[in-house]
C-alpha cells in the first residue's frame, strides 16, 4: 500500500497577520530538541508502517527553511532510514523567500528533496508589509531563481488576492512575474480573515480595509483566465500546473487517500480514521521524549460525514468524483445518497454529470463553498 507523509515544522521567524496555522515565532531555543523528538517519532512510526510504500513526502509548516540545513538533513536522513520510500517519490518542502540560500537549496536537492514551494504571496513590497511578511518582492524572485540554479525543476509559489490595499493591477503584475519566472506550479488563494488573528481584530475595529467583492472577483477571474491562457491546467480549485507538475501529495488529501502526519499539530488520515497530534510544541516534546504518543485526537467519522468529506474533497479537483469510486468506498451509489442535491446543483449550473462522474463547472469552481454545503449531513 502507498502512503503519503506530512512532516510539520511549527516554527516561523514572524507570524503573518492573517495566519491561524499552528506555527510559532521566537522559539529558536527549541529547534534542536524539536528535531530530535521529531526524528524519534519518525523512527517509531516507521516500525508501525513498515508494510507501506511512501510515494510522497511533504515537509510543511510554519517555515521549515528557518531551520539550519543540518537539522533539515537530519529529518530527511531519519525518513530514509525508517520508511520504504519509492524511487520516484515526490519530496516537497515549504520555504519562505529570505530564509533560503544557494548552499541550503543545493544540500536539500542533493539529499532527495525534488519539489520546493515558496510562500511568495505577492511581489509588491507594500502588500507584503501590509500582511506581515518578512521578505520583499525581489527576495521572492531571487529565491525562485536560486532554487532553479540549485537543480529544482519542480517549483511552486503561493500567491494571494483580496489583500488589504491590493488592486487588480498589483495582482496582475504578480501573476505575470510568476509566469516570466517559468514556475511550473502556482497556487492562488483568496484571503480569508480567520478568527483570533490580528487581521480579525483589525476588521472588527474597522481598521482593515479590504478590496470590494467586485474587485476580489475581478482578481479571481484574472487568475483563471491568465493562467489558463498561459498553458497552466487548473487541476484543483486553487492550484494550477503545467502538464506533469500537479502536486501528488496534495492530491492524496483530495482523493481520500491515506497519509500520515508526524510532528506537533500534524494530522493523519489512515483507513478512514483521523488523528491529530498535540499542537503545543512543549507538550509534544514531553510526550515523545517520555515514550508517549503525541496523538491528542482520534476519531472515525460516521458514514454520512465520510460520504460528505469524500464528495467535497474530490469535487475540489478538476477530475471530480466518480460513481464507481464512491461505490467502492461505501457500497452505495452517488445518486442513491445525493440524488436530490446533485439535481439541484446541476440545475443551478454548478456541477455537470457525465460518464458516471460529477465535476464542478467553472461557475461551481467560483462558488465551491455553496456546492460543498449541499453534501453536509
Amino acid at each position: 500500500m502507498n502512503l503519503g507523509l506530512y512532516i510539520h515544522i511549527p516554527f516561523c521567524k514572524q507570524k503573518c497577520l492573517y495566519c491561524d496555522f499552528p506555527s510559532y515565532s521566537h522559539l529558536e531555543s527549541l529547534y534542536e530538541s524539536y528535531i530530535d523528538a521529531l526524528c524519534r517519532e519518525i523512527t517509531g512510526q516507521g516500525v508501525l508502517f513498515s508494510s507501506y510504500q511512501v510515494d510522497t513526502i511533504y515537509i510543511g509548516g510554519g517555515t521549515p527553511s528557518v531551520l539550519p540545513a543540518a537539522l533539515l538533513l537530519k529529518v530527511i536522513g531519519a525518513l530514509n532510514k525508517s520508511f520504504t520510500i519509492t524511487s520516484d517519490a515526490e519530496i516537497s518542502m515549504e520555504a519562505n523567500p529570505g530564509t533560503v540560500n544557494n548552499d541550503m537549496l543545493t544540500a536539500l536537492r542533493s539529499h532527495g528533496v525534488n519539489r520546493i514551494s515558496f510562500g511568495v504571496q505577492s511581489f509588491s513590497d507594500t502588500l507584503l508589509q501590509e500582511v506581515g511578511r518578512i521578505h520583499t518582492g525581489d527576495d521572492g524572485i531571487h529565491a525562485v531563481r536560486t532554487a532553479q540554479q540549485a537543480g529544482f525543476s519542480n517549483v511552486n509559489i503561493d500567491l494571494m488576492y483580496g489583500l488589504p490595499v491590493q488592486t487588480l493591477k498589483d495582482f496582475q503584475k504578480s501573476l505575470r512575474l510568476a509566469y516570466e519566472l517559468a514556475i511550473p506550479h502556482i497556487s492562488v488563494y483568496g484571503l480569508k480573515v480567520e478568527e483570533e488573528t490580528p487581521f480579525a481584530n483589525r476588521l472588527a475595529s474597522g481598521k482593515l480595509i479590504l478590496p470590494s467583492e467586485e474587485e476580489e472577483e475581478a482578481m479571481y477571474d484574472e487568475t483563471v483566465e491568465y493562467l489558463t491562457l498561459s498553458g497552466y491546467q487548473r487541476y484543483e480549485i486553487s492550484n494550477y500546473a503545467l502538464p506533469g507538475f500537479s502536486c501528488r501529495h496534495n492530491l492524496k488529501y483530495w482523493n481520500y487517500s491515506s497519509y500520515l502526519g508526524i510532528g506537533a499539530a500534524a494530522h493523519s488520515f489512515i483507513n478512514g480514521e483521523r488523528l491529530a497530534n498535540t499542537r503545543d510544541v512543549r507538550t509534544y516534546l514531553k510526550r515523545v521524549n517520555s515514550g508517549q504518543s503525541p496523538v491528542e485526537v482520534k476519531e472515525i467519522p460516521d458514514e454520512p460525514v465520510q460520504m460528505a468529506e469524500f464528495c467535497f474533497l474530490g469535487l475540489r479537483t478538476a477530475a471530480g468524483i466518480s460513481n464507481d469510486t464512491f461505490y467502492r468506498f461505501f457500497g452505495k451509489s452517488l445518486q442513491q445518497m445525493f440524488g436530490k442535491p446533485l439535481a439541484s446543483l446541476e440545475a443551478k449550473g454548478l456541477i455537470c454529470m457525465e460518464n458516471q462522474s460529477v465535476k464542478l463547472t467553472p461557475l461551481g469552481m467560483k462558488y465551491g463553498n455553496s456546492v460543498f454545503q449541499a453534501f453536509l449531513p
